[in-house]
């Protein structure tokens, strides 16, 4: 999967929530959010739908 990298502008109290989140979850605070966005497209119903090679390797997983 590529990735696009851009800038995201936080403020302070929200940026160390988010840090202490990702310490605890033993992630990058970059991987603490694509794991909540993840997780809220999921939720959403809104990912697109997985190619089939993709969900037969996650399958085996």
């Amino acid at each position: 999967m590529a990735k696009k990298a851009f800038a995201l502008r936080l403020d302070e109290k929200m940026l160390s929530a988010l840090q202490h989140w990702a310490d605890d979850e033993f992630r990058s605070i970059n991987g603490q959010i694509e794991y909540l966005l993840h997780e809220a497209l999921k939720k959403a119903g809104r990912l697109p739908a997985a190619k089939k090679a993709d969900a037969d390797s996650d399958a085996g997983s």
